[in-house]
């Protein structure tokens, strides 16, 4: 009960910033309200827009390769964040009883996390100094 409450408050507050931020864009006053909640939800996808859109695929282990160790650790949050999304998102729809569109991106984004892991694991193993190795795969399987 309690977290319906705190979470009823925050999505009530999300709702009422959006109220305000289409009051003021109606005013013509270009004020752009920043709502962290946004980042849980795809608000460019209209719900009565029927046509299909087309995701991209999973990330291949052959292109993560090539990636530099500070490029594979911001992909990581970049699909982290992404599937919190889209958990959000599915379970917000099942809720309200709706069907979750396009639910091939979950596995898609697993893959390519599955994938960097891999690689990154690689990357540890081949690491010459052992001090160094252990502790890549300590982050690693912290991840």
């Amino acid at each position: 009960m309690f977290l319906s409450r705190v979470f009823g408050r925050a999505l009530f507050s999300a709702a009422k910033s959006e109220a305000s931020a289409a009051a003021a864009a109606a005013n013509g006053s270009v004020k752009t309200v920043y709502n962290p909640l946004e980042q849980f939800f795809e608000v460019d996808r209209n719900a009565e827009d029927d046509t299909p859109v087309v995701y991209g695929r999973s990330w291949k282990a052959s292109e993560l390769r090539l990636k530099s160790w500070d490029d594979l650790h911001k992909l990581w949050y970049v699909l982290l964040k992404e599937k919190n999304m889209l958990m959000t998102q599915r379970q917000m729809l099942h809720a309200q009883n709706l069907r979750f569109p396009n639910p091939e991106r979950v596995p898609k984004v697993r893959k390519s996390m599955c994938r960097l892991k891999h690689v990154l694991t690689e990357r540890a193993i081949a690491e010459p100094d052992p001090r160094r190795s252990a502790e890549m795969k300590r982050m690693i399987n912290a991840m």
